[in-house]
């Protein structure tokens, strides 16, 4: 009997290890938004168009603003990243704001829209035009 409770057990943990990581994030076209109330990410990856990729830990953000005029700032490790756009602060949908994702570190990733999404991005839908660093 306590073969099969080790089983039971050892089995949920394999299982959980063997799904392939970002799979649980929800993409919303400018960011990703982990789902799961207690799922946090490492790390936040600044994508842009022509295929570069930052990686900033969340650990050495030190500071988040949100200007409407100016977009959203990363402040890390001494240096600023800008994030600009439209939309940077809607609500998505209820109760979900890229803001208030990063702030809670449930943002894996940010990338920059294509341009032919600018034209009509939709209710409420945010739009990263460009990504500085």
């Amino acid at each position: 009997m306590n073969d099969k409770i080790l089983d039971k057990y050892a089995g949920r943990v394999a299982a959980a290890g063997d799904a392939p990581e970002g799979e649980d994030a929800e993409d919303y076209g400018a960011f990703g938004f982990l789902r799961g109330v207690r799922d946090r990410a490492p790390m936040l990856e600044l994508r842009k168009r022509d295929g570069n990729i930052l990686a900033l830990g969340y650990n050495w953000i030190e500071r988040l603003e949100f200007n409407p005029s100016d977009g959203i700032l990363i402040h890390a490790g001494g240096k600023a990243f800008a994030i600009r756009g439209r939309n940077l602060n809607a609500e998505t949908r209820p109760n979900l704001r890229l803001f208030q994702g990063l702030t809670r570190h449930r943002v894996p990733w940010l990338r920059e829209t294509d341009q032919a999404e600018w034209a009509d991005p939709g209710e409420n839908r945010p739009i990263i035009e460009r990504i500085e660093w």
